[in-house]
């Protein structure tokens, strides 16, 4: 363990803008006799910083702050170390290592530390808590990540679980209709978070799985598992838990495409809720409230997320995407021009690529939307 040091740490603002000036000094008259003299604040401070000074054990480069958020010292022997189970608004439901639940909240300074995400514990979090009577207790110390699933929400970042090894992007065949963009968005957001992309094409009974074999060897052909299920028929089941024993995985994808069912079919008595496809617009029902950590009796732990309805990727970098497209890597340098992003440029390796048939079409196009997206909406900030 580190030397402990004390560092100033940037908090959340306590205000917003300041209000707009009504202009009360107008109203003193010039030729008054009487001295005002005041020292209330007649505006908010607005966007003036808020600092804390707090002592930490973690690595910092000088006194500034690290990529990761800097966490205050703890005494680790007046806590215990506990993993999220799921996150329900204020309170945190934590299993300790002896398989106890605590509902928890966050400690003020940890809630109140100024950064990008929506919340500063997401599921699947390791953290230190301080247990009290009733089963109840406080986060003192959020342990570092690894493995995280991210996107971009109201212009934050929104993790939406943390510490897991691979992640399995659910889509379906039908009901509501397949999204390849969608697949490699996830693809992108995998690749990022460092996890292991596992597709799965999930019901397969309602439709002709020969028109499907061209997607299927698209992303075996890059390396990807890539398997079709079905929660009624139980295709595929076997294959998936195969695939999930002893990782810790995440199910995501978009609403209705059956991540839920696919579950209830892996280990059979859990009994989450399942709802019905719309009819009319062939978008999936909110079922899944919250990301919720899931034992696996048969070794390893699954979260089940809700469905998403938009994945906006975090914080990607235009000029470095093609470094997510790994059929992309052996053309890159052979491009014209330095930094090349392979959409308007001349003798461009990955355009010719693509005419040549060595990198397919649909992919090119999702990386074109990602790139022209991201540029517009993120990089220009």
């Amino acid at each position: 363990m580190a030397d402990p040091k004390k560092i100033r740490v940037d908090l959340r603002k306590n205000r917003s803008k300041p209000p707009r000036e009504k202009g009360w000094t107008r109203d003193f008259r010039e030729d008054s006799d009487q001295n005002y003299h005041s020292t209330e604040r007649i505006r908010a401070k607005g966007d003036l910083s808020r600092k804390r000074t707090i002592i930490t054990d973690q690595k910092t480069d000088g006194d500034s702050q690290p990529d990761d958020t800097i966490m205050p010292s703890i005494d680790v022997s007046q806590c215990q170390l506990g993993r999220v189970v799921r996150v329900h608004g204020l309170q945190n439901v934590i299993m300790t290592e002896d398989g106890t639940e605590y509902r928890c909240t966050v400690r003020r300074v940890l809630k109140n530390l100024s950064i990008d995400e929506r919340n500063v514990v997401t599921t699947g979090d390791k953290v230190w808590i301080q247990t009290a009577a009733n089963q109840e207790g406080v986060i003192e110390k959020i342990e570092p990540r690894y493995g995280i699933l991210t996107r971009k929400s109201w212009k934050r970042e929104h993790v939406l679980v943390a510490n897991v090894d691979q992640l399995v992007i659910v889509a379906a065949l039908a009901e509501p209709y397949l999204k390849p963009h969608l697949i490699d968005r996830y693809l992108v957001a995998a690749s990022m978070g460092q996890l292991k992309p596992v597709i799965c094409l999930n019901k397969a009974d309602l439709v002709n799985q020969a028109d499907f074999q061209s997607i299927l060897g698209l992303y075996r052909q890059l390396g990807i598992p890539t398997i079709l299920t079905s929660a009624t028929t139980h295709t595929g089941i076997e294959e998936l838990k195969d695939l999930l024993k002893d990782c810790q995985t995440v199910f995501s994808g978009q609403s209705g495409v059956g991540k839920t069912s696919l579950l209830n079919a892996i280990q059979p008595g859990l009994e989450l809720l399942v709802r019905e496809v719309s009819e009319t617009n062939q978008k999936g029902k909110h079922t899944t409230t919250t990301a919720e950590l899931i034992k696996l009796h048969f070794g390893g732990w699954v979260v089940d997320t809700p469905g998403i309805r938009q994945f906006d990727l975090w914080n990607v970098v235009p000029p470095e995407l093609d470094g997510h497209f790994p059929e992309f890597r052996p053309f890159v340098t052979a491009c014209g021009f330095p930094g090349c992003s392979h959409l308007q440029e001349e003798n461009c390796a990955v355009k010719q690529a693509v005419e040549e048939g060595w990198i397919d079409p649909q992919r090119y196009y999702s990386y074109c939307g990602i790139y022209q997206g991201t540029e517009s909406q993120e990089w220009s900030e």
